[in-house]
């Protein structure tokens, strides 16, 4: 793509869209920001020291409309009104990821999936920086990849994608594409409908080559069914949690085998992390790095002495024998069914916020045998307690951290667990899912 003399608007003035207009001005392109609510302070002082325009509480439409590329943010839907008028007009919209990569000289991994992602991608981080790669870490997490690539620029970069950013990403291609599962999310930004998440999912592969790789969950019914309609050139590195693999990775008699180049083993107990999920998350991240050579030793040491994210099944402290569990970042069903089904003692399961279309019949058998009482934590509870209340002794409403904490633990006994896992969004009550979680963890830490 040609950017010569080009007017970029930015869109969005939170980390990605920052890094972009970073990356822009640094390269010499004229660059505008624009922002729908308020523009924090200090990224204000940023804008200015790098001589950037910026707008806040509202977007011009004549500044914005004049763009000859616009980077959107992934958090502002295709329903928005100066959306609509950008495509109206053909002006080009692209992620902060696609905008950014021609400048980069680093190859990529690029994590996408429904649950297990984050994790995946620290991991894999966590795996080559301790190989001693020149290695940043971006997309959802970490800083902005535009911003790196303006004044870090690494060799290589471990990507989490949304399938926000992956709309908005069409010349951009990926080293090594990495896909943990596919269940129902966002199906409110897809029109709730599930094969058009699919298909955004799947834009990761996009532009692959027979020299590049693509991970997978070959236990996923969703990958497996869009695989057999459709041909990829990547070379296929799959993962299963059952099935011997020739070329991928496999769980057999509680030992992780990954046969790439030469096999590596070693027993599920070791892992830094337990769950069957983060099994498939840790033979995700050790597939990547024996693909590209990290030693067999360094490989397996690293699967064992990794440190999970925060907000992810985090624990938090025991209080008079009961546990608390943060799992704040699991905002749809399925990462709350992989909390649930690692519950080991009866459960109070804090659950609830902004419903983006879930199908709580999924977690009912869960729900059965594993949780003792309900507490509700969002504005509009009545899907959950519609699916629950025959399921369980007592549901409880709140509409605060500190009132579903101390709620929670009144239910709870001594060898009882409180979890936290909304299967929501959390932006009824919350700024974020991090926000959510730290108001758990302080109310624990309270009682």
């Amino acid at each position: 793509m040609n950017r010569d003399g080009k007017h970029i608007v930015v869109l969005g003035a939170a980390e990605s869209g920052i890094g972009a207009a970073v990356l822009a001005k640094v390269k010499g392109l004229t660059v505008f920001v624009s922002d729908a609510g308020e523009i924090k302070a200090s990224v204000k002082a940023e804008l200015v020291s790098y001589g950037i325009e910026f707008e806040e509480n509202g977007h011009t439409p004549e500044r914005v409309l004049s763009a000859d590329l616009v980077v959107k943010s992934p958090g502002i839907p295709e329903s928005v009104k100066i959306i609509q008028e950008i495509r109206a007009l053909g002006i080009q919209v692209v992620s902060e990821i696609e905008f950014a990569k021609p400048f980069s000289k680093g190859k990529t991994i690029c994590i996408t999936g429904s649950n297990g992602k984050t994790t995946t991608t620290l991991w894999i981080y966590h795996i080559l920086k301790k190989a001693g790669f020149n290695v940043g870490l971006a997309g959802n997490v970490g800083q902005s990849y535009a911003k790196q690539v303006a004044l870090n620029d690494f060799e290589w970069y471990v990507l989490e994608l949304s399938s926000f950013q992956l709309d908005d990403m069409h010349s951009f291609k990926a080293d090594i594409a990495v896909l943990t599962n596919i269940s129902p999310d966002h199906l409110d930004r897809y029109n709730y409908q599930m094969e058009r998440y699919v298909a955004s999912k799947f834009r990761v592969l996009q532009n692959m080559t027979g020299e590049d790789f693509f991970i997978y969950n070959a236990d996923d019914a969703v990958i497996s069914a869009w695989l057999e309609k459709h041909p990829v050139k990547a070379c296929m590195a799959p993962f299963s949690s059952t099935e011997p693999l020739d070329f991928g990775g496999y769980i057999q008699n509680e030992q992780l085998i990954i046969n790439i180049k030469t096999t590596t083993t070693m027993s599920i107990h070791e892992l830094a992390l337990k769950g069957k999920h983060n099994a498939q998350n840790a033979l995700a991240a050790g597939i990547a790095a024996r693909l590209l050579d990290i030693r067999t030793e360094l490989v397996r040491e690293s699967l064992m002495d990794f440190e999970n994210v925060e907000h992810r099944l985090e624990f938090v402290a025991k209080v008079n024998g009961v546990e608390f569990i943060n799992d704040s970042k699991a905002t749809n069903i399925n990462s709350a069914w992989y909390a649930l089904e690692s519950m080991e003692h009866p459960t109070v399961w804090i659950v609830g916020g902004v419903d983006k279309g879930n199908d709580y019949s999924e977690l009912e058998a869960l729900v059965k045998s594993k949780v003792k009482a309900i507490v509700c934590l969002g504005l509009d509870n009545s899907k959950i307690i519609e699916a629950f209340a025959d399921h369980v002794e007592q549901i409880v409403e709140t509409k605060s951290a500190n009132e579903a904490v101390l709620a929670a633990f009144q239910l709870a006994k001594k060898n009882e667990t409180v979890l936290l896992s909304p299967a929501c969004a959390s932006f009824d009550l919350f700024k974020s899912y991090e926000d959510r979680g730290n108001q758990f963890k302080q109310a624990v830490r309270s009682l």
